[in-house]
């Protein structure tokens, strides 16, 4: 059963919370997030539910309420985006549908308020009071230093993209329809309050994004209004709606999300190209053809039990191995993700600094949470072999300002080196330090070259 608050003023209990709530006094001083480390960043973005708890008992399973009474918190939350910051962020060129959708629920459904071609502050501001319009502002971790900030580190703590997008809807309005979405979401309430409406999944952990009509599903499972200060989780799959009460003031939040497409079937799906890749090059079994006409007609019973022949030989391969698997995953996590946050022209990413590697000197990794190691066929397209490479891939010179915009191009940045090269980069991905002398390569310009390379990409330093 869902825990309740203890009532305060006349002890009456305002109706059905989540299936847990928090309630969180002001501290003395001041109470920012901690954003020394992704892990400390997410213990104090839940605080004062324990990250072990969390994992145990919410995350992909149920929502988590965290309602706070601390107003150093709520003016930290509320200097992350307000309604006031629009109108800079609209002269820097803003476009509809690109960065900003206008819309408005009216009888259940999602009416689009867009214009046509960049975005006019006074427009917007004249469909936001005038029509009651939602003002939808995607990824604004492009413009905003701290949503980055809590982002970067985010997406090294999950190991997986986090978008954000920010909803801003005028009192007496909804924005959306109620739906669920294929991320797990994170609710910080920024300006004003906004009333939520949560409801039991019709598909638990959904891959993809659907709208819910009303008579589907039924009363809310949990109810309640945000303010800000306020936190709020739900797993994906989870349907919600949320409208900004009448007689108040507009609400803001922002959504941060994460782990779309990053469950163990998306993992399967990736990892096994790879595997059939390698294990043909050394069963003749899986090079053979298949019969002919096969793909004319429906698959036979003894094809499939060739196919769950292979899959068993397969499992047992994978079992076996010791060695990295193959992973487009770890590739579009690298390329599309954030790069480090960092104050002025981040020379420190892009250039080489400190003491030029030699053969005699002790070298460490460094924005090791920046950094994907990976093994795959060699992409060169003129190696008619394809013979396997080490991959690595890095996010030092990504483009903060394309971050999750789909559409942009994005491209990777990193090295590829000989497969004879996996045991020397494993020594330095898994030690605090290490002498160049003593990395397993068979000569010393092999060594040399290696580490070299990696300085000049910034990816180690001497020390």
């Amino acid at each position: 059963m869902p825990k309740k608050v203890k009532p305060a003023g006349d002890g009456k209990e305002e109706g059905p919370v989540p299936c847990k709530q928090v309630k969180v006094e002001a501290a003395g001083g001041p109470s920012p997030l901690n954003l020394d480390s992704p892990s400390g960043l997410f213990e104090s973005l839940i605080s004062p539910i324990k990250t072990e708890t969390f994992f145990k008992e919410f995350w992909e399973q149920k929502p988590l309420l965290i309602q706070r009474d601390d107003p150093v918190l709520a003016t930290y939350y509320r200097s992350l985006f307000r309604l006031s910051d629009l109108k800079s962020l609209c002269s820097r060129g803003m476009y509809y549908g690109r960065d900003v959708n206008v819309c408005r629920c009216v009888n259940g459904k999602k009416k689009i308020l867009n214009k046509d071609g960049k975005v006019h502050f006074l427009q917007l501001r004249k469909d936001f009071d005038q029509k009651r319009a939602t003002i939808q502002f995607h990824q604004p971790q492009r413009f905003k230093d701290e949503l980055w900030r809590i982002q970067e580190k985010l997406e090294c703590y999950f190991g997986s993209l986090v978008g954000s997008n920010v909803y801003i809807t005028p009192a007496g309005s909804q924005g959306l329809p109620p739906h669920y979405d294929d991320v797990e979401v994170f609710i910080l309430q920024l300006e004003g309050e906004k009333h939520w409406r949560l409801y039991h999944p019709t598909v638990p952990l959904a891959r993809e994004y659907s709208l819910e009509a009303e008579d589907r599903i039924g009363r809310p499972a949990h109810e309640f209004t945000l303010k800000p200060g306020d936190l709020l989780y739900f797993p994906r799959g989870t349907i919600h709606q949320a409208d900004t009460p009448s007689g108040l003031a507009h609400s803001t939040h922002v959504t941060i999300s994460t782990y779309q497409s990053s469950s163990w079937g998306d993992f399967l799906l990736d990892t096994i190209s790879g595997l059939v890749f390698d294990t043909a090059k050394a069963d003749v079994e899986l090079r053979a053809g298949i019969p002919r006409q096969l793909l004319l007609v429906e698959t036979t019973a003894v094809a499939t039990r060739k196919l769950s022949g292979f899959l068993r030989m397969l499992a047992d391969r994978l079992e076996g191995t010791k060695e990295l698997l193959s992973a487009d995953m770890k590739k579009d996590f690298a390329m599309n993700r954030l790069p480090p946050y960092y104050l002025g022209d981040g020379v420190e990413l892009s250039t080489p600094g400190g003491q030029l590697p030699g053969l005699d000197s002790t070298v460490r990794l460094q924005f090791r949470d920046h950094v994907v190691l990976t093994v795959g066929p060699d992409q060169d397209p003129s190696d008619e072999t394809r013979e396997k490479m080490v991959y690595i891939y890095h996010s030092l010179k990504n483009r903060r300002e394309t971050h999750m915009m789909g559409n942009e191009e994005t491209e990777s940045h990193g090295l590829r080196f000989p497969l004879s090269h996996i045991d020397a980069l494993k020594q330095i991905w898994n030690s605090s330090a290490i002498s160049v002398k003593d990395l397993k390569l068979t000569t010393d310009e092999e060594k040399q070259s290696l580490v070299l390379s990696l300085w000049t990409e910034c990816l180690i330093q001497v020390v």
